[in-house]
């Protein structure tokens, strides 16, 4: 076997849990090969680049070997090999989110209090039946 399709390649390669996602993620346009986007059917080759893009992470690999077959993630990772720069990328990324603020942190009211909460219903019962606040 010299080429497999990229969408049954990425599921043996275990970047995908199944061939659909695999195709479904190919379809939403995250998956170049050679630069190209891929369609699910496209061959890949011994030497093809293939960049996956998930979330904000992009992993670019080198196909080394070609399998039919799903097997354990130690023969998966011998079908492929990770360049230098993405590497790099997912280091700098997983460091940015490792130092990145606490997102409960940017809140700065939070809850409102029991005090707040009776303004509002006081406000609330100045608007008798109307359902909003313009003007009728």
């Amino acid at each position: 076997m010299d080429r497999l399709r990229i969408d049954k390649w990425l599921w043996a390669a275990r970047f995908y849990k199944t061939r659909s996602l695999a195709a479904e993620e190919i379809g939403k346009g995250r998956v170049e090969v050679n630069g190209q986007q891929a369609k699910a059917a496209r061959e890949v080759k011994a030497g093809d680049t293939v960049s996956i893009r998930h979330e904000a992470v992009t992993r670019t690999v080198v196909v080394r070997g070609l399998s039919a077959q799903r097997g354990p993630a130690p023969v998966a990772q011998q079908l492929y090999e990770e360049t230098a720069d993405s590497m790099a990328g997912r280091e700098r990324a997983a460091e940015q989110r490792r130092l990145a603020r606490e997102p409960s942190l940017s809140i700065e009211q939070g809850r409102p209090t029991k005090r707040d909460r009776r303004d509002l219903e006081q406000v609330r019962r100045g608007w008798g039946d109307r359902w909003s606040a313009g003007l009728d």
